[in-house]
Formats: structure tokens, C-alpha cells, sequence
């Protein structure tokens, strides 16, 4: 099973120049996890992912590490969200408005877990 989590929004230090080390700016974070299918079977809360506070660990994650690139940081979220045993792969999204003068947005994607992992879209 696919379970997506869209739109966390993350206001963290991310960047390179100097100006951008001294404030937060905002990420978009999209994460897609494959966990198994014991929640559409039980309907429990216990037999999926707690995306509530898996979000609340994205952000402190983000918060803490103050990286440069956003490709750091979509690992990072990766890495929290595989902390989570029920999480079998993860596929995460970092978007950053306002990157680069005349671009809406730039992303980065990390996926942890084989490509196997992932339904087809």
C-alpha cells in the first residue's frame, strides 16, 4: 500500500549564501511511504503509519540540521520516515520557492527502498 503525506510545510535555515544562513525559509515536503496493508484490513490506527507525528519528526528533523542543499534534506526526511518499522521504502519531495531568481520552485526527490517498492504511476 501507498500512503501519501503532501504539503508539510517546514520553516527551517536551507541554503548556501550567506543571507540565507541567517533565516528560515519555507520547504514543501511530499513523502510517499509503502507500508503494508493491515490498516485497510483493520481499519486500527495502531496498524499504520502515525503520519501526525511522523510529520512533527520531518520538521524537528528539518529544523535541526539547517542544510545548504535541498538534496540533503530530502534524504533526511527519508531517513526519519525509514525509522518508522512499518515503513517498508520511502520516496520523499523537498520544494523550495523562490530558489533561484525567475523560478517558481525548485525540488529534490530521495527515495529510500528499491524501485520495486513503489506501485507504478
Amino acid at each position: 500500500m501507498l500512503l501519501s503525506l503532501n504539503g508539510l510545510e517546514v520553516d527551517c535555515i536551507i541554503g548556501e549564501l550567506p543571507d540565507e544562513r541567517t533565516r528560515a525559509q519555507r520547504l514543501t515536503v511530499d513523502v510517499e511511504l509503502t507500508v503494508g496493508d493491515a490498516a485497510a484490513a483493520s481499519d486500527e490506527l495502531a496498524d499504520t503509519v502515525d503520519y501526525a507525528a511522523l510529520a512533527e519528526k520531518v520538521r524537528a528533523a528539518l529544523t535541526a540540521a539547517k542544510c545548504r542543499m535541498i538534496e540533503r534534506a530530502a534524504k533526511i526526511v527519508c531517513d526519519v520516515c525509514r525509522e518508522d518499522p512499518k515503513v517498508r521504502a520511502v520516496r520523499a519531495r523537498v520544494t523550495k520557492a523562490g530558489a533561484v531568481a525567475h523560478l517558481g520552485s525548485a525540488s529534490a526527490e530521495y527515495c529510500s527502498g528499491t524501485p520495486y517498492d513503489f506501485p507504478e504511476k
